[in-house]
């Protein structure tokens, strides 16, 4: 449960100028404030070392509320209200000066209210800078109280698990677990929270939720953009790196994790990782019987036409980097031994979708010839943010027909207040002490070793079975071919577009009719 709310903080942005900072930070901060959510009393640093002045500094700051903040433009009084909390601090993040000058303005807040108020330190920065920082705050001793400051990191935490290992041990020898928050944004969002509710508060779905009743599960994250300005970080990262390790094994975990003992941080990330340990480590060999991966060629999404990933900006023209991954994971427990877990994300895809499916096996006593459709629980994460149960019904008339029905239940037509972004109720529990939606570094380091043989073996043969899907598409038809025979196709929602997956074309030396068979073998 949150912690009382905080009467004094001081919050620091490192990367002030940093587009997370202008789309989702500010903005988040911003709505908190206008809804009464943050301290009575606080005030925002934002550092960087480019010199502005913090007239000019606020001015771009609104430019980004107006455009990107969901309460729309901001209220004049208000934005001057909150502006008026925020300090611009240049500096280099690689020098002592730019931390003498941001404790003296902390201390000088502090002071003035005669309090020593909790301290939240922002790293919106690139991941180089993110020791360099770290150990700065613990030299000058403004990140020194356990119980009152903490440090966010934002993804990616690490490149893989050695680095991952030598970054969780770094900051452990300068910050307590419990100062230290990994900031996982599909965590905050509000149906992502609503699935803890869902499964553990209705008794009626927790005696279901096992290898007894269910078939296999469908976790989907569809992305209708490139990579965009992205492409220099990404082509050193892909897919499985920028969203599986991450954003849907934190997905899977609390689909497939079994109740915890309370609602409590610690309960709830001990059930997290007691997941991620029961996960099927692959070999090479079970790698490419399980794992398919592609890169976008060039095709129309939302009528707009789009280019191939190759011809990026910043990405090489030989890449083999994924920009879609399909993969079938399994549970070693008892809960879920036998059920596969599909996982699946690309960009450019034909619709923004985020969906989790879970299929319910078949009626075990078949009397009517047409119950052919098995149950299934449908949440959808975004945009439409909707939880819906599928069942076999009868059609009204004389005669017993079946077809399957929908119990549906939308956000938007049970409430009218506007929903929360991700960020404002992460930003708001790291302010409170509640670190239930974080990722712990134990739960990192298994995330990385769930993947770690995926990355292994394509590093080894990083253009065999690498397939090319058209933008605008669903991915490269192997993609299909891994459900079986638990499913001819991905699961899609109804009012999504019908677009076909691509024929998967042969791409850096990938034969596409090998790989499918091998798939399908594997099955």
């Amino acid at each position: 449960m949150k912690q009382k709310q905080v009467a004094l903080a001081s919050i620091t942005i490192f990367g002030a100028k940093g587009d997370l900072t202008y789309r989702k930070l500010i903005p988040a901060f911003y709505n908190l404030f206008i809804s009464h959510h943050l301290p009575s009393t606080f005030s925002i640093f934002c550092v960087d070392f480019l010199a502005v002045d913090d007239a000019g500094y606020r001015d771009w700051l609104l430019e980004g509320v107006n455009e990107f903040s969901r309460t729309g433009r901001a209220d004049a009084q208000k934005w001057t209200e909150f502006a008026a909390r925020i300090t611009y601090v240049q500096g280099d993040f690689m020098k002592k000066e730019t931390y003498s000058t941001l404790k003296g303005q902390i201390q000088k807040f502090e002071d003035k209210q005669q309090q020593r108020g909790v301290r939240m330190f922002y790293f919106a920065v690139a991941p180089r800078f993110i020791e360099v920082i770290a150990d700065a705050l613990c030299n000058q001793k403004l990140c020194n109280r356990d119980t009152l400051d903490r440090i966010v990191v934002e993804k990616p935490f690490g490149t893989d698990l050695d680095s991952a290992r030598k970054l969780n041990r770094y900051l452990s020898k300068r910050f307590k677990e419990k100062q230290i928050y990994h900031i996982d944004h599909y965590l905050g969002k509000e149906m992502v929270q609503n699935i803890l509710a869902f499964r553990f508060a209705n008794h009626v779905f927790e005696p279901l939720w096992n290898n007894q009743y269910i078939d296999h599960i469908q976790i989907s994250v569809a992305e209708e953009v490139s990579v965009g300005r992205r492409g220099g970080y990404y082509d050193s990262s892909g897919a499985l790196r920028d969203m599986i390790q991450n954003h849907l094994l934190q997905l899977l975990c609390i689909i497939a994790m079994d109740c915890p003992k309370a609602y409590e941080a610690e309960a709830i990330r001990d059930a997290k990782i007691k997941v991620l340990k029961s996960t099927r480590i692959y070999n090479t060999e079970q790698v490419f019987k399980n794992v398919v991966r592609g890169q976008y060629a060039a095709g129309v999404v939302g009528g707009q036409p789009r280019r191939a990933y190759r011809e990026e900006e910043q990405v090489k023209p030989d890449s083999t980097t994924e920009t879609f991954v399909a993969a079938r994971f399994f549970i070693d427990s008892e809960r879920w031994k036998g059920v596969p877990f599909f996982l699946r994300t690309g960009k450019n895809m034909a619709k923004q979708s985020t969906t989790i499916m879970i299929q319910f096996k078949e009626s075990p006593h078949k009397i009517f010839k047409d119950d052919i459709t098995p149950n299934q629980l449908i949440i959808s994460i975004q945009p439409e943010l909707e939880i819906g149960l599928l069942f076999e019904g009868k059609v009204p008339g004389l005669h017993m027909k079946l077809l399957p029905m929908e119990m549906d239940f939308m956000y938007k037509d049970a409430y009218i207040e506007s929903l929360p972004e991700a960020y404002e109720a992460l930003l708001l529990d790291v302010l409170d002490g509640e670190a239930t939606q974080f990722m712990r570094a134990d739960q990192i380091e298994w995330a990385w070793k769930v993947v770690m043989p995926i990355l292994n073996a394509w590093e080894k043969s990083p253009k065999k079975q690498l397939q090319s899907y058209e933008s605008g598409s669903w991915g490269p038809t192997a993609a299909n071919a891994i459900l079986k025979p638990f499913a001819k196709e991905w699961f899609r929602l109804n009012h999504e577009p019908l677009s076909e997956l691509a024929p998967a074309t042969t791409t850096a030396n990938a034969q596409t009719t090998a790989a499918n068979a091998e798939v399908t073998a594997a099955t």
